[in-house]
Parts: structure tokens; C-alpha cells; sequence
């Protein structure tokens, strides 16, 4: 069953209200009517059970008949720090690493990223990569959407009190692999950074290698971008995470 995650404001008491794009889920993709029942999460991740009492082309209301836990969010927080690469690719970086149980993404300019952009136009891009976020969650029924930060310069990109504990850099011309760096116990809490097209620069890791990143290789085959950042979450969260439990 399809789960709409919710804004702040869209829950009133017992009543909720669905936005535009899920009503028009609701209406013309599900075919739902009055009196159907959905599943909606709101903003702590709670799973409502909502009967609809009312649905239009552009707002869909309902009443909460029942509430429950939704323990669908891996225990590590894992932030991406995802080098913008060119085109559509970081759309898809971002679906797949929000289905993989990601908590933040941040997209990072680096020496060798192309996109560049003047920062009132960032907005839009931000928008995009933040509704991707947000349907991604909503298929892979999460209980979160992961949160699509402003994007930052790396060299005067720092880790914040959300983005602290274990940091790695995966860099192609290093040739340790993460297994044999990773500690032994347990991480609550880990981020990844992912160059772009062309890699990061040798002067960019050891800036990274001196604020404490581990930088390590994903392996003999050389991966793509788009390829390299759900790779490198998918490897942490199977570790340290919830990926291939029951």
C-alpha cells in the first residue's frame, strides 16, 4: 500500500489534509474514493491509518482511525556527501541512497564538478532533488525523508553535529579497501564522501585525510559517480546498518 508522508501542518488532531500532488495520487493514479482507507506517515514517523472524507482534483482530506509505530529507519545515521556530477544523475543518486536508508544528502562543488550555478538559482535544483527525496521515501515506505542540504564548497565544507563520527573518502587511486579500515564495534554514526566525473583532486583527500577521514577504494573496477555513492551506503549500512537483516 502506498504510504504519503506528510508535512508539519497537514495533521490537525484526528483530521489530516493531503497536499495537491497526493491528491492527485490519490485520485487519478489509485482511483480512490470517500470512505477509502490510506496509509499516511507524518512528521515523527508514525504510520496513520486515514479515511478519506473527501478528495479533489488539487486537495484530499481524511480522519486518523488508527496509529502506529513504523520501525523501517536503519540505526546509523548516514550522511552523503555527494559531489554534483552533470545531467539528471543526481536525481537518481538520491533515490537510491534515500531507498537505502540515507539521512542526509549534501551536495558538494569540488575542483572538478561542472555544474555551477549562480546561488539564487540553486533553489529550484534543491526543490527537485528534495520532491525525489520525498516520493523515494514514500515508495520504499520509509518512516523519514532524508534532508537535502544547500549545497557547499568542500573546502570550507565542515561536518556539523548531525554529520559527526566515523567520516570516509572513497577515492579511486587509493588502493586500501573499507573493510580493512572500518573499526570493529559499532557506528551510530558515519559520512561518506563521493567525487564527481573526474574524481577528486589529491589536494581535496588530503584535505579530508587531515580532518580524520578514512580514504579508502571500493574495489579493481573503476565505478561510475552515479554508481559509487549508493555502492558506498549500501556497503555501510549492510555493516553497521539494517540492510539485509530480516
Amino acid at each position: 500500500m502506498t504510504r504519503f508522508h506528510l508535512a508539519p501542518e497537514a495533521v490537525r488532531g484526528d483530521r489530516v489534509t493531503f497536499d495537491a500532488a497526493a491528491a492527485h495520487h490519490l485520485g487519478r493514479v489509485l482511483r480512490a474514493v470517500v470512505g477509502d482507507l490510506v496509509q499516511a506517515v507524518d512528521t515523527r514517523g508514525e504510520l496513520l491509518s486515514v479515511r478519506l472524507t473527501g478528495i479533489a482534483a488539487r486537495r484530499a482530506e481524511g480522519l486518523i482511525v488508527a496509529r502506529a509505530a513504523l520501525d523501517t529507519e536503519s540505526p546509523l545515521q548516514l550522511t552523503l556527501a555527494q559531489a554534483i556530477p552533470k545531467g539528471d544523475k543526481m536525481e537518481h543518486i538520491i533515490r537510491m541512497t534515500t531507498e537505502l536508508g540515507v539521512t542526509r544528502v549534501i551536495p558538494l562543488l569540488t575542483a572538478r564538478t561542472v555544474v555551477r550555478l549562480e546561488p539564487a538559482r540553486w533553489g529550484s535544483r534543491i526543490g527537485r532533488w528534495q520532491r525525489v527525496a520525498r516520493e523515494a521515501a514514500q515508495q520504499s515506505g520509509r518512516a523519514a525523508v532524508p534532508e537535502i542540504a544547500p549545497p557547499r564548497e568542500i573546502g570550507t565544507w565542515r561536518r556539523d553535529d548531525r554529520a559527526d563520527g566515523l567520516l570516509i573518502c572513497f577515492w579511486e587511486e587509493e588502493r586500501r579497501g573499507l573493510a580493512t579500515l572500518l573499526p570493529a564495534g559499532p557506528c551510530p554514526r558515519a559520512t561518506v564522501v563521493v567525487g564527481p566525473e573526474g574524481g577528486l583532486t589529491a589536494e581535496e583527500v588530503r584535505g579530508l585525510s587531515d580532518a580524520g577521514a578514512l580514504v579508502a577504494g571500493l574495489g579493481s573496477r573503476l565505478l561510475r559517480t552515479e554508481t559509487a555513492g549508493p555502492v558506498a551506503v549500501a556497503l555501510l549500512q549492510s555493516r553497521f546498518g539494517d540492510l539485509g537483516t530480516a
